[in-house]
């Protein structure tokens, strides 16, 4: 840390995040900025930025997006978002909030099972033209379900990009999470279910005249290409077993994605370059820039310096250091993306439990991962999900500014993190 470089990154991350949060200029040019400064003055270069896995650009995050916005780019085709739409609200009874609820469960649960990111790929595009039947505001409802993916991907190894981490580095496996993260993650939906019905009670406009208009719509008569849903459909179901079966293909969900998307446009009559024109290239562009901007942070020591001073508190306390790490995780991620901040911290957790001589389902992992998945909900860039919403209410001239998200995930990030850290003292403590 005493060398120019340290100092310098962090004036660069410091300047290009206080520019995203001001919104002066826009997000993914405050990104590539950045990240064009770290390579401008060294503090990383293009060997590190690009090549690495450890302080690079995250390639898998980066072709599994790619993937999955082909495939929906697809399925937005068929006319299966107004389907999905329209069906939600008749079951709904096109009551505002009972509509949320129900995008917040649903958003939860196939977050657990897919992931969080591919879930709101999927979500969103029903959430916006939900809002735009009933004539509400979409900004709340996709705000709320982005808060329920990332709160739902905690329950599973696959359902958050920083689990995969910590189960690599760890040895857990997918029942490990099941077990200690999915009734915590079940907890916290209830919590936040509730929370919603504070936090955007403004938004809950019942509109009798348009609800009437939507109960009285036949949802099958949305469906404008039935072929090319099955092919789609059947693609999907693909990519979701390719998931699921990650323990024993050994395939990174990257490839996975990228091989359905090719099959569904090989076998489909669709346009390439149709397909190509819906997928969020800015979204792309600001974790490319956030990633290597990021990256300049741990080539110079900046990361592994704050990693080390947290190692040092710690010590061998294992509640005191659990609740720390887990603070330090949840305030962390929402301050850089959650997947860089877990590949950075997972080494040092492991020589932590290791020098308190546990095993690879000690309370510091669970600590770690909580932190991680729960602190991504704390501002507009805290996780992958976040940003990929906010590029899709962007291009539906639905704009979500970081502080509109961030007010509102903060609340919800103090509240679930309080929680959690209650049932990490009870679960790995109090009632060992």
């Amino acid at each position: 840390m005493n060398d120019w470089h340290s100092w310098a990154a962090i004036v660069v991350f410091v300047g290009a995040y206080a520019l995203i949060i001001s919104e002066k200029i826009h997000r993914v040019a405050a990104a590539l900025g950045g990240a064009a400064l770290m390579l401008a003055i060294g503090a990383t270069d293009d060997k590190s930025a690009f090549y690495s896995e450890h302080s690079g650009v995250d390639w898998n995050v980066i072709f599994l997006l790619l993937g999955m916005m082909m495939i929906v780019g697809v399925l937005k085709k068929t006319g299966m978002f107004e389907y999905l739409a329209i069906w939600s609200v008749k079951r709904a009874r096109a009551k505002p909030f009972r509509v949320m609820v129900m995008l917040v469960v649903i958003t939860a649960f196939a977050s657990a099972l897919l992931d969080n990111v591919t879930t709101v790929l999927l979500v969103a595009p029903v959430t916006l033209l939900v809002c735009e039947r009933l004539a509400l505001p979409a900004a709340p409802f996709l705000i709320a379900e982005v808060l329920a993916s990332n709160i739902g991907g905690a329950a599973t190894l696959v359902g958050d990009p920083p689990n995969i981490i910590i189960a690599s580095r760890a040895g857990l496996t997918f029942n490990d999470f099941l077990v200690h993260m999915a009734p915590l993650s079940a907890v916290l939906i209830l919590v936040l279910v509730a929370l919603c019905r504070f936090l955007f009670r403004s938004a809950f406009r019942y509109d009798e005249k348009r609800a009437a208009e939507v109960m009285a719509l036949e949802e099958r008569e949305a469906i404008r290409d039935p072929r090319l849903l099955i092919q789609g459909l059947v693609v999907l179901a693909l990519v979701v077993a390719g998931f699921v079966l990650h323990p024993v293909l050994h395939y990174e969900p990257s490839v996975v994605a990228l091989l359905g998307a090719g099959l569904l446009v090989a076998v489909s009559t669709v346009q390439t370059g149709d397909v190509l024109r819906e997928v969020e290239w800015p979204t792309l562009a600001f974790f490319a820039g956030l990633f290597i901007m990021i990256g300049g942070l741990i080539e110079t020591g900046v990361i592994g310096e704050v990693s080390n001073t947290l190692a040092d508190a710690i010590g061998d306390n294992e509640l005191g250091g659990s609740m720390l790490l887990l603070g330090a995780s949840a305030a962390l991620s929402g301050i850089v993306d959650n997947i860089p901040y877990v590949a950075t911290m997972a080494p040092i957790t492991s020589d932590l439990v290791e020098s308190m001589g546990g095993g690879g389902d000690h309370v510091m992992w669970w600590a770690l991962a909580i932190g991680a998945d729960l602190g991504g909900n704390a501002t507009a860039i805290g996780a992958s999900a976040n940003v990929v919403v906010l590029g899709i209410a962007e291009r539906n001239r639905q704009p979500i500014s970081f502080w509109q998200f961030t007010k509102y995930g903060l609340v919800v990030t103090v509240v679930t993190v309080g929680l959690a850290a209650v049932y990490v003292w009870l679960r790995y403590f109090a009632l060992a």
